[in-house]
């Protein structure tokens, strides 16, 4: 089961409130990047890589065995 990204600790449940445009709260977001406002480039920070458990044990068990 996915949890929810807007409340942490809360399971998903395919509301689509997390696909809301920024601007607009009418539409879906469609990745116009108009909410990132003027620059000379388009960008998002990425501060946090999410990981399936299924590939962080993967991953744990290939570092294991080096």
């Amino acid at each position: 089961m996915d949890e929810c990204i807007l409340e942490p600790g809360k399971a998903c449940n395919d509301c689509g409130e997390c696909e809301i445009c920024d601007l607009d709260e009418t539409k879906v977001c469609d990745n116009c990047c108009r909410c990132l406002g003027d620059a000379d480039y388009k960008a998002i920070e990425v501060t946090e890589i999410i990981m399936p458990k299924e590939i962080k044990l993967k991953r744990k068990k290939e570092k294991s065995n080096d």
